[in-house]
């Protein structure tokens, strides 16, 4: 039914044109249309204005590809796709996928067959080729892929071996070996490029393969929390599903970005794309090509953005800083002095804030390098030296913040009545606590000397409620301040509205993930 009011759309749209068209050329003594050939005397166009980008695309177009994969994936049979989903993936994901049972029973497993679609630019003679990681790696953890192909862009295909990936900046390095030598192109001078700039995507949106959208640059160093490292480029160039691991050129045909992400609610374009930017790519491209393992700069600790209702119990402004949830044990941070809770304001004199965060910053440092950190602590700056360590490997880090066994606490009410610092408690916060015991932290699961107060009950139109706090949590400080009893709890809570604030700062544990700070709004807490 889509296709049938397009084609009635486009049919009443020409018939609309061509009354438009007899208005406009009927009248007895009508002169030439305003825009016929001549007519318009078009003054030379401004540099960094052109009057066509077709120089260019047929310049740079053979030296981008279309990459595709062909993977499998084993499921339970019961799991398997229903039908009429084979033209959903034919749509977003490629080679629809085909269903083939293992052991000749009604029951079992079976075995999925689909594929992925993107782009990708040759970067050197002889077929080395950038592409996004998420175009080439297994779409499942359970998913294996079994071919990678390469498309030039006069229809030669080639397969393709992955020489280097890098997961977290969702960077990817193939390698073709072709017959004979290759067009390619090169980065862009990452200094150069400014808001308002002309860039050109080329790509293979929806599997259309070879097109070219244009548009300008609209804005540098976004953060679309996509993940740690985010300094994307913002563009209105068009780009779709599928143009992900394209390019994006400047005017002059260099690489300025690698086309990654799009928002959109409702999976097509709307003007709104994000490349990953050349500074940011450069040296890893260049390690994955040498088939080295990218080094990060790394010190242990994670961070939560300083929002407004974070920044409010802090006395802070907000946007202006990270927040410092937990320190890793021995780390290069906890070395140095770095402490829970403390808002990093600047590393390297860099400032940190919505387009340069902390991991952005400490990740460019060269390791065992010594880098002055800024901090915010109890209101007063100080400035501490950092140590810069090599990040450890995904496995390693999930060790290292407990992340190997993800229990949640699951809290005993309390037994009896309520103590008055449980009941100013639940009045001030709309939380019911209980002081965390070994025996309540064994149950929980809990690892590690952990001292807190227990969540045993929420009022559901609470603030706590609303921000996702439930019990089994573990409150582990009030305004930086430790959370031993809901005594303790309740204290810092006059405290605070005694002072005028509005808001307190928890330190919540769940389970036995790393914590984070959660401001909760005393203004809309009931009794």
């Amino acid at each position: 039914m889509r296709k049938v009011r397009y084609v009635y759309g486009i049919t009443a749209a020409l018939l609309i044109g061509g009354s438009m068209t007899n208005v406009a050329v009927g009248p007895v003594g009508a002169q030439t249309a305003v825009n016929a050939p001549g007519a318009i005397n078009a003054s030379p166009p401004r540099a960094g204005a052109p009057m066509s980008f077709a120089d260019l695309a047929e310049r740079l177009q053979p030296a981008v590809v279309n990459i595709s994969t062909r993977q499998s994936i084993t499921i339970p049979r019961r799991r398997a796709l229903p039908p009429g989903f084979e033209e959903f993936f034919r749509r977003f994901g490629g080679e629809a996928p085909q269903q083939q049972q293992q052991d000749g029973q009604g029951g079992g497993e079976v075995t999925q067959r689909g594929g992925s679609l993107g782009s990708g630019f040759v970067i050197s003679a002889d077929g080395y080729i950038v592409t996004n990681n998420h175009v080439v790696a297994p779409a499942r953890s359970n998913a294996v892929v079994e071919a990678i192909t390469v498309t030039l862009a006069d229809g030669t295909e080639y397969e393709a071996e992955v020489v280097g990936r890098d997961e977290p900046s969702d960077l990817a390095v193939l390698k073709i070996n072709p017959r004979g030598r290759l067009p390619f192109v090169q980065f862009a001078n990452p200094d150069q490029v400014r808001v308002g700039d002309w860039v050109v995507a080329i790509g293979n949106p929806y599997a259309l393969g070879g097109s070219v959208t244009a548009g300008i640059v609209s804005a540098l160093h976004r953060n679309i929390q996509a993940g740690n490292y985010d300094r994307f480029i913002q563009t209105d160039a068009s780009i779709n599903s599928g143009n992900s691991g394209g390019p994006l050129f400047d005017l002059q045909g260099n690489v300025v970005g690698i086309n990654t992400a799009l928002y959109s609610p409702t999976g097509g374009n709307i003007g709104i794309g994000f490349a990953i930017p050349a500074e940011q790519a450069i040296p890893i491209v260049e390690q994955l090509r040498r088939g080295e393992r990218v080094r990060r700069g790394y010190v242990g600790v994670t961070l939560q953005t300083l929002t407004s209702e974070l920044a409010a119990p802090l006395g802070l402004e907000s946007n202006r800083g990270e927040l410092i949830s937990s320190v890793t044990p021995g780390g290069p941070a906890a070395r140095a002095g770095i402490e829970q809770g403390d808002v990093v304001v600047s590393v390297a004199g860099q400032p940190i804030g919505p387009q340069s965060s902390v991991a952005y910053q400490i990740s460019r440092q060269e390791i065992g390098s010594r880098v002055p950190v800024e901090v915010i602590r109890n209101g007063q700056r100080r400035t501490l030296t950092i140590a810069i360590a090599e990040r450890p490997s995904d496995q390693e880090l999930a060790r290292l913040n407990g992340l190997e066994v993800e229990g949640e606490a699951e809290a005993d009410k309390p037994e009896g009545s309520e103590s008055s610092g449980q009941a100013s408690a639940r009045a001030s916060l709309g939380m019911s606590l209980q002081t965390l015991t070994p025996e309540l932290a064994r149950r929980g699961g809990l690892t590690g000397d952990v001292r807190g107060v227990v969540v045993t009950g929420l009022d559901p139109n609470s603030d706590a409620a609303q921000k996702g706090l439930r019990a089994g949590d573990v409150i582990l400080s009030i305004n930086r301040a430790p959370a031993n009893s809901p005594e303790a709890v309740s204290q810092v809570v006059d405290a605070a509205r005694r002072s005028g604030r509005n808001s307190v700062l928890l330190l919540v544990r769940r389970g036995n993930v790393p914590p984070a700070f959660i401001a909760i709004d005393l203004a809309r807490t009931t009794g």
